[in-house]
């Protein structure tokens, strides 16, 4: 008997967190959420302090996709740059394997840190925190070769072998050096190498490598464009096991989806509101490194914003949503909790919202200026500008139990 797995296919889409996330929008509008009330028109505020942002930071609007290739430049250092000259004897092929390797890990490692965490990348150089310092620490460990059988590589059999103790020591996580949700990042590298040895044939291209997917992707374009769609939904079907087990639909784990009681939707979906927020972090990520080799990657937008708490309290703190019970402000919340769910489903749609009012003032088009831009231009940087504003610490308005897979 044949399983019907559309539904599946459904919620392991872009297209779903655009749809279920536009119903809680849709409730806020009604004023029908719990937890948040919306004032839309604080947007155009909003907007301009964006598009200030964005002037700020690239005033040629020479803005670059938001990847994690833009935190392996932390402190003004070169890293891509002294990663192309490692890899310069290599193939153009192997070079985009070593670069889509790293993204991949890097981004997994890239979950919430802590407040109290940092990193030093060189006795008495500066230290990181927060995203930059897992991208500089993964970039590290990649570089002395503890993901991969030599450096600057990724393999099924070194992935497995990494552990807690390993990690730790790699992100110099000590009890006073804590970073948050260690086990779940172990685990997400375990489960990852487990992946690429099972499934040999999505690996083909350098079988026990992570790069080996190359050729997968390959396959899926059409004279050398992928769908950013189709890109992402190959990520979640063949990555998806690596998330910890949630909620599943015909035997599938789901990731990054959750429950909200007022969502609506057919047959198993009711109630599902996914985000796939690393998953999609990860596909923006990806662009650059299959450019580079030769795969072009289009329609952007078919991606979304990410829900995660840079873009989500820029909204709070700019006042376009405001929190019913001021008092939930004070106290942490598990990801599953229906008042960070309509949080980052609020965040997600309002990112929409807010990338046509740019537009508008900045005189470009979508393809111009897609999500990937907007975010890298002006809403990750504002969010947390906004919060070191606010709260002295710069910590997000809303406290999440991070098990290092989620935020």
């Amino acid at each position: 008997m044949t399983r019907d797995t559309s539904s599946v296919d459904y919620i392991l889409s872009a297209a779903a967190v655009r749809e279920r996330t536009g119903q809680v929008l849709q409730l806020a509008r009604r004023d029908s959420l719990e937890h948040f009330i919306l004032r839309e028109d604080a947007l155009g505020v909003l907007v301009e302090a964006v598009q200030t942002e964005i002037f700020k930071n690239y005033p040629k609007l020479d803005v670059p996709y938001h990847s994690r290739w833009r935190h392996f430049s932390a402190g003004g250092v070169g890293r891509e740059e002294r990663l192309d000259r490692v890899l310069a004897a290599r193939s153009l092929r192997e070079r985009c394997r070593a670069k889509l390797e790293l993204a991949i890990v890097s981004v997994l490692l890239d979950a919430g840190a802590g407040t109290f965490w940092i990193f030093r990348e060189s006795a008495g150089g500066p230290t990181y925190q927060r995203s930059e310092g897992l991208a500089v620490a993964s970039f590290q460990a990649f570089a002395a070769g503890l993901f991969g059988e030599e450096p600057y590589t990724v393999s099924a059999q070194a992935l497995s072998r990494v552990t807690r103790g390993s990690l730790e020591q790699a992100f110099q996580v000590s009890d006073n050096n804590p970073l948050l949700g260690i086990e779940g990042r172990v685990q997400l590298l375990n489960t990852l190498g487990a992946i690429i040895e099972r499934d040999s044939r999505e690996f083909r291209g350098a079988p026990g490598r992570l790069g080996g997917f190359l050729e997968s992707l390959e396959a899926l374009s059409v004279d050398g464009e992928l769908e950013a769609g189709a890109l992402l939904s190959y990520i979640l079907h063949s990555f998806g096991d690596i998330w910890p087990g949630r909620l599943s639909m015909h035997g599938r784990n789901l990731g990054d989806v959750w429950k909200h009681s007022r969502v609506e939707g057919a047959g198993d979906t009711h109630g599902m509101v996914p985000f796939h927020k690393l998953s999609q972090w990860l596909t923006y990520s990806l662009l650059e490194p299959l450019q580079e080799g030769g795969l072009r990657v289009v329609n952007l937008d078919q991606l979304t914003g990410l829900a995660e708490y840079r873009n989500g309290g820029m909204f709070l703190d700019a006042g376009v949503i405001d929190l019913r019970d001021q008092e939930q402000a004070k106290i942490e919340h598990a990801p599953s909790d229906e008042i960070i769910v309509e949080w980052r489903a609020l965040t997600v749609a309002l990112l929409d919202a807010l990338a046509v009012l740019a537009r508008e003032r900045l005189g470009l088009t979508q393809e111009q200026f897609p999500l990937a831009k907007l975010l890298q231009g002006g809403t990750w940087s504002l969010g947390r500008k906004l919060a070191a504003e606010r709260r002295a610490d710069a910590t997000p308005p809303l406290t999440i139990v991070s098990d290092g897979t989620v935020f």
